[in-house]
């Protein structure tokens, strides 16, 4: 079995593949203190829910966009499941070009999903990844990682704005009634959620015209991708387990020789 890691500032999606599916996904709360002990221990439990053990684990294949994570799950993965994790970065082998100014800069995640958009979306394509940023990523005709963009992800514009006004307070993210607010409430999820479909739709708008493909399919992943799939039709498809994906497929292109 595959597990695969995909480190992100605010959490840690896991993945256990069995070879047709993924057996189980999960998420923790990213902890940057926490040693390479403490993450087995969590490890351990989440394994123990699919009746699975350390030894059943034959893989692993990690990308952290954390740097002081990365090396915790490295002795982890040595330690507890004797295996040398797959660490994805701009040097691994991809299946597709990185055709952008400075390759090392590109998040780890963020390949992922342009290598899971290649394989199993096609090319030209677009993600949306919803974290603590929302990051859209391009895939160019000719499997080209061209670049994207990357913005504030909503749960920090809510902390912000909740952060810095004293008479306003937390509002759960959901799309409002209607556009013009009758209270705080519904008018800080206008501006929030109706002002961050704005945005997504104008980005896409402008990438689509840059690549010259008004049709590029478009993928949402991440925390709030279903929620804002439903008032953005130009979203094609809900890929929770994209940058996973990402994962599997590039454990399993550096496992052909």
């Amino acid at each position: 079995m595959l597990l695969a890691f995909d480190i992100g500032n605010t959490n840690i999606h896991l993945g256990l593949w069995d070879g047709a599916a993924w057996r189980l996904s999960w998420r923790a709360r990213t902890v940057a203190a926490k040693t390479a002990d403490e993450y087995a221990v969590l490890l351990r439990s989440f394994l123990h829910t699919a009746a699975v053990d350390f030894g059943a684990v034959s893989a692993v294949c990690m990308s952290s966009v954390v740097p002081a994570l990365s090396p915790a799950f490295q002795e982890l993965t040595r330690r507890y499941l004797g295996l040398e994790a797959l660490t994805v970065s701009s040097a691994t082998r991809l299946g597709i070009a990185i055709d952008i100014d400075m390759p090392e800069q590109a998040g780890a995640d963020r390949l992922c999903n342009a290598v899971a958009l290649s394989r199993l979306y096609g090319a030209p394509a677009i993600s949306v990844d919803f974290g603590t940023s929302t990051n859209f990523d391009v895939l160019a005709a000719g499997d080209a990682y061209i670049g994207g963009a990357i913005a504030p992800g909503i749960g920090m514009a809510h902390d912000a704005l909740v952060g810095r006004a004293a008479q306003l307070h937390k509002v759960a993210l959901v799309p409002p009634p209607q556009p013009i607010g009758r209270n705080t409430v519904q008018a800080m999820q206008s501006g929030l959620m109706l002002g961050y479909i704005g945005l997504i739709e104008a980005l896409l708008q402008r990438i689509s015209q840059q690549l010259g493909a008004p049709t590029a399919t478009v993928v949402a992943t991440g925390g709030m991708a279903a929620t804002f799939a439903q008032g953005i039709p130009r979203i094609n498809a809900v890929a929770p387990e994209l940058t996973l994906d990402g994962l599997r497929l590039i454990h399993e292109l550096n496992s052909e020789r």
